[in-house]
């Protein structure tokens, strides 16, 4: 059984037009028709995003990119056709066949002889599905032998490459008689912070455009694509030798953006309407990465934690992601002048552009969800943006508290004689700010276009402010509606929502947020 990705159709996408279709293509197609197509997509954002990364490995290995900036704006605005990218692929004699025995595409065929003892069904290729590759005691779910199409199974692969996070397989080296370990599984690249696509946004915007925006400019040779474990080059972790682990940095682009994160092997299984599927997987350690250069991270965006210590920013339980977009706008207007992604795109006057982020998020090694959001931009207006930005998220922020210190003089009058392990449950009952972060999220991105468009950034922010404000108080009074219509109920009502009002046209308060701006 045969199965290759540049002969089989693998890439899920979408034409252009008012009447969008949706197809498959391989993947010498998918480069040929990368200006008809609007965009590919995936199952989840982790898989649309994985599959883009794959498709630039691809152009650089193919030796197809702009080795400058000035280069860079050429090969984007005369929209360098990308069919050079499809003749590479299709004449290159490498490891393609994601079912070969020797040398299988993304996998390590050290694994093969143990599929059949150690391998499961093949959720655990999903790192939606998986949880922790443990995830129930008895692993049934794991072990659920549904096949899975070929296609499915290749484009799981490379979001594990990409995106899985560390944690225990299920493998040990010990059972297949070598002295290293596949049990503890590294972080992949980009599993602990978010990645930012920029996403052309104007009339008539191509995959091509897309892929295109985001190549970078490399003046050197791209290094090796990682097809399967047993090349030649780059050299890897070799699991027959006893000590740590051998960490890397990768030789360039190609090989940056095709790293194989996992040591995988899956096994061919012929589908019910005699197509190429998977149906039993294994997963153990694979590539290690040593901490990335400045070269390799020109998307990633950086902020202030705890502490004062700068660090790449990813995915948060506690916060959404437009909550920091002030600091995705700070990247666009500190950029460094033409050599980092936002240098770059700042260059192509009136294009707007979209800055798509996404990321896994993850606590105590169990993937929880993809977080993702769009943040537009056109060259330009960066300064209004951040201000935006910044003075928006400062708003809602003066608003929570206001909620929090309203929602505790509601509980201080309904509750007068409360036990202190009580409290934060009372105060919770009358806190409408979960209810106020919900529904700023969608005015929050109308303040941005308005900017983005052009219009006047403090009377944008005094409509924001007035949303904020109404929708502050309208949280509010939807968690007192649980009060009692007593004495004490209406006291306590009153009282509260006095106190927000006052909070809110406090000199302290946000000036936006007070009741004469809005």
């Amino acid at each position: 059984m045969r199965w290759e990705p540049r002969v089989q159709a693998c890439i899920p996408a979408l034409t252009t037009g008012s009447d969008q279709q949706e197809l498959k293509l391989n993947l010498p197609d998918t480069f040929r028709r990368a200006d008809e197509i609007s965009a590919v997509y995936g199952d989840s954002p982790g898989e649309t995003a994985a599959v883009i990364e794959w498709l630039l490995g691809l152009i650089y290995a193919a030796d197809a990119y702009p080795e400058t900036t000035d280069e860079w704006k050429q090969y984007v605005e005369n929209r360098a056709p990308l069919d050079e990218v499809a003749a590479w692929i299709e004449r290159h004699p490498g490891c393609w066949d994601l079912f070969d025995s020797e040398q299988p595409l993304g996998q390590n065929p050290a694994l093969h002889p143990h599929l059949d003892t150690y391998g499961v069904g093949p959720a655990q290729l999903f790192v939606e599905r998986v949880g922790d590759y443990n995830q129930f005691f008895d692993h049934h779910h794991l072990h659920h032998p549904e096949p899975v199409p070929a296609d499915v199974a290749w484009r799981a692969m490379l979001v594990q490459h990409a995106f899985a996070i560390g944690m225990r397989g299920r493998i040990k080296a010990s059972a297949m008689g070598l002295p290293g370990t596949f049990t503890n599984l590294g972080t992949n690249r980009l599993a602990s912070r978010l990645r930012v696509i920029a996403r052309p946004a104007w009339d008539g915007a191509t995959l091509g455009d897309l892929l295109r925006l985001n190549t970078t400019p490399w003046p050197r040779d791209p290094g090796p694509l990682n097809l399967t474990w047993r090349q030649e080059l780059p050299q890897r972790r070799d699991f027959t030798q006893p000590g740590p682990r051998q960490a890397r940095i990768p030789q360039g682009p190609a090989d940056l953006h095709t790293v194989l994160g996992r040591s995988i092997a899956l096994r061919p299984a012929l589908l019910a309407d005699g197509t190429a599927g998977v149906d039993r997987v294994l997963i153990g350690a694979g590539e290690t990465l040593a901490p990335l250069p400045a070269e390799y991270l020109q998307d990633a965006v950086t902020h202030t934690g705890p502490g004062g210590v700068k660090r790449l920013l990813g995915p948060s339980a506690n916060r959404d992601l437009w909550r920091e977009s002030e600091a995705l706008y700070a990247a666009v207007a500190d950029r460094d002048k033409g050599t980092d992604l936002y240098g770059r795109i700042a260059t192509l006057h009136g294009r707007r552009i979209h800055l798509w982020t996404v990321g896994l998020l993850a606590t105590q090694g169990k993937p929880i969800t993809w977080v993702t959001d769009e943040f537009p931009y056109v060259p330009g207006r960066e300064a209004p943006l951040r201000h935006a930005a910044e003075t928006g998220s400062a708003i809602c922020e003066y608003a929570a508290r206001a909620l929090y210190l309203a929602a505790s003089t509601a509980r201080d009058i309904a509750y007068p004689n409360p036990k202190p392990d009580d409290k934060k449950a009372q105060i919770a009952r009358f806190n409408g700010e979960p209810e106020m972060w919900a529904g700023a999220a969608d005015h929050f991105h109308v303040l941005l276009d308005q900017v983005t468009a052009g219009q006047d950034t403090t009377g944008a922010l005094d409509e924001f402010g007035s949303a904020i404000r109404a929708l502050s108080i309208q949280s509010l009074n939807d968690r007192l509606i649980s009060l009692s219509g007593g004495t004490t109920g209406l006291e306590a009502r009153v009282t509260a929502q006095s106190r927000l009002e006052k909070l809110l046209d406090h000199s302290k308060a946000p000036v936006h947020l007070k009741e004469a701006a809005a």
